[in-house]
Parts: C-alpha cells; sequence; structure tokens
C-alpha cells in the first residue's frame, strides 16, 4: 500500500502518500495521536536539536554523583593490603574475645562512637589508599608531597579524601554507597542540584559568566530505558525550603571547559536512601566540568567539612546499612580527621576538611523561577 488511509465518518479516505516516507512517520505518529488530519487543522512538524542557551542562560541538572576513587583492578595499586573490614568485622576483633561483655560495654559502646567519636587510635589499623594517581582538582595552587597526579598527567591534585575511602568496599565502583546513593538521588525530588549558567556568550570560550546554584523540585526525565536520562526537561527553583542552597559563583569557559572561582563556603543538597534529606559543606569549592548542549560533566572539588560528613554518612546510613559496604563510621571518621588538609580550627589549629572531588554528570534542563508572589505566600 503505498498511500496512508484514514477512516472517518464510516468514509476511507487516503491522506497523501508522502506522510508514509521514513522521515515523515514521527510527524505522522503525532498527528493521529491529536487527531489533527482531515480535520481541516495544520500539523506542524516537531523541530528537534534546538539550541538549548538561550538569551545567554542555560541550566543543568544532576543526575549521578561520586565520590572520585581512581581504582585499578582489584585495587592492586591503591589497595595493596585489601580494602577495610566493616562494623561486623570490626565488632568481632573487638568483643569475641571468650568474655562477657554487657550491652553497654560492647554494642551500645561501639554505637556510640558514630556520634560522639574519639580520636585516638583503634586496637586495628585502618588501610589508607595509596598511588599517584587521583581525580580532581588542584585547589592551592601547589604541588606538595601528598598531592596526586591527574590521569591526565596533571600535578598537584589535591584529593586527601581518596586516601580515607579508597579502600572502603561500599565507595568503589558498584558498592552500595557507590549505587544507592546515586539511585536514591534520582529517585526523590528534594536532592536536585540545579545550575544556571547566565551571561554566556558562548559554551566554548567565554572568559566572564556566572553560575547560580538551586536545588530544584521536579524528577528527572528518563529515557527508554529508565536507565537513563534525557535533555529539555524543566526544573522548578525551590526558594523556600531550598533558599540554603542558592548560591552564585564567577567563572569562565576555555575550549569547553567551565571552572569557577574558589567560593569559601557553600551547601549542596545530598540527600541519600529513602528521602532521607541532607547536605554536604564543601569549602574552597571549585566546579570543573565539560559543557554541551545537553549536558555537562566533571568535578565539584574542595575542601569537604568532617563534621558535617560524619553527620550526614550517620542520619542517612544505619550501621546495618554501612555493613553492606565494610563501612565503618567511627574508623572513616578517624581517618578523615586524621588526613584533613584544610581549614584549621582558629582555636586549636587542627585541619576541620579534607580535599575531595565528586565526579559528577549533569543534564540540560529549563531552568523556571518561581514568582515573587508564590515565594512570599505562606
Amino acid at each position: 500500500m503505498k498511500g496512508v488511509f484514514m477512516k472517518r465518518n464510516g468514509v476511507v479516505r487516503q491522506v497523501g502518500s508522502s506522510l508514509a516516507t521514513p522521515a515523515a512517520r514521527p510527524a505522522l505518529a503525532v498527528a493521529l495521536t491529536l487527531g489533527l488530519l482531515g480535520t481541516g487543522q495544520a500539523a506542524e512538524p516537531l523541530q528537534e536539536g534546538g539550541n538549548a542557551l538561550r538569551n545567554g542562560t542555560i541550566g543543568y541538572v544532576l543526575t549521578n554523583r561520586y565520590w572520585s576513587i581512581y581504582e585499578t583492578e582489584g585495587g592492586k595499586t591503591e589497595c595493596p593490603n585489601g580494602f577495610n573490614d566493616g562494623p561486623r568485622e570490626q565488632f568481632k576483633k573487638l568483643y569475641d574475645d571468650g568474655k562477657k561483655h554487657t550491652l553497654i560495654e560492647a554494642q551500645l559502646k561501639r554505637e556510640g562512637e558514630q556520634w560522639h567519636p574519639t580520636e585516638g587510635p583503634e586496637s586495628f589499623a585502618f588501610k589508607e589508599a595509596g598511588g599517584k594517581i587521583a581525580y580532581g582538582v588542584n585547589l592551592d595552587g601547589k604541588v606538595g608531597p601528598e598531592d596526586f597526579d591527574s590521569p591526565e598527567g596533571d600535578k598537584g591534585i589535591d584529593n586527601q579524601m581518596q586516601r580515607a575511602i579508597g579502600c572502603i568496599g561500599g565507595y568503589r565502583t558498584g558498592g552500595p554507597n557507590y549505587h544507592f546513593e546515586n539511585l536514591f538521588m534520582q529517585s526523590y525530588n528534594d536532592t536536585r542540584i540545579v545550575l544556571e549558567l547566565t551571561g554566556v556568550d558562548d559554551l566554548v570560550n567565554d572568559d566572564d559568566v556566572t553560575v547560580n546554584t538551586y536545588r530544584g523540585s521536579d524528577t528527572l526525565l528518563q529515557d527508554a530505558t529508565g536507565e537513563g536520562f534525557i535533555p529539555g526537561g524543566t526544573q522548578r527553583i525551590d526558594l523556600r525550603w531550598g533558599k540554603d542552597y542558592v548560591f552564585k559563583l564567577k567563572g569562565k569557559i576555555v575550549d569547553g571547559v567551565l571552572t569557577t572561582e574558589p567560593i569559601d563556603r557553600i551547601e549542596f543538597p545530598w540527600g541519600s536512601t529513602f528521602n532521607t534529606t541532607g547536605f554536604q559543606v564543601f569549602r574552597g569549592m571549585q566546579l570543573k566540568m565539560k559543557l554541551t548542549q545537553e549536558g555537562t560533566e566533571g568535578f565539584i572539588a574542595g575542601f569537604v567539612d568532617v563534621n558535617a560528613f560524619r553527620h550526614h554518612l550517620n542520619t542517612h546510613w544505619s550501621t546495618h546499612h554501612q555493613s553492606y559496604g565494610q563501612l565503618s563510621s567511627p574508623s572513616l571518621y578517624k581517618a578523615m580527621h586524621r588526613l584533613a588538609d584544610g581549614y584549621p580550627d582558629p582555636k586549636t589549629g587542627e585541619n576541620t576538611a579534607i580535599s575531595a572531588a565528586v565526579k559528577v554528570k549533569f543534564i540540560q534542563v529549563f531552568v523556571k523561577h518561581p514568582t515573587e508572589e508564590r515565594v512570599t505566600k505562606n
């Protein structure tokens, strides 16, 4: 059959055969769905590949985030002594000694150390990640003995967090923290990090752009597989409950790569398991991301507040769930405190934050700001 036929009011009529060509079939499907053919209404073709940069503005929403670890097969380079024990293995080493221990002396004591951690050494060694390579950014502009090289060969990469979490199974590729933090982050709306770039003349080279950070309110637009995301969705900005996440950064774009100037302190929404809400605190944070019309990916790099990280971990992951990935909160806190390399406490002189890099992916969205009336309404 060379033409396309439609039945209307009991009469079969032929619709122009040009609609049967492969190029025209998407438009035909839309027309059939809307019932426009044969009604005297013109069905305009859908436009694809439009310019997402409008009036110097483009938006992106977070779809993936991972605490960056440079991994080799089986951890042979960074974890030559193996991986760390989790809460259950540690508990056995501490209290399975043939003696009788009360609930207070054993389980409650160990649980209490999550919320009231000590800084003293434990009776078993914590395995820090080694190696010479790490993802991230040179945060202090220096090249020191503790710094890494990037996979591309850049010197002075600051990522002490890799030493702390690199040999914890939960944070490695396929581990529960690696997997489930993204699964739940993608599923619930109050975890949306939205970036809106303004003052953009060109997504390839522009020496002066502004990056605004927000929390979005809408679901992500999934592709047909249900595992990926597609550009072109909408994110309504939450300026009521999400006002603590509104920040403005200055940056530039060189050869398609956005870099921002350090900001002294910033909070990002960081929900995790089962619609739990929370945030992470970064000091001296910078963005370094490759921009396109469809999305952006790269790094959130900066110094992570150690106490805020511990609080987030314990309010989002119970000891039972931490055990899935051999993640011991008391041990990790001690390691992060020991490895902290930034923002010393003015009274004690001890560093309060640890250098880190979070590998992130964003998809392009159209940002919808609330009206002033809606913002102020109770």
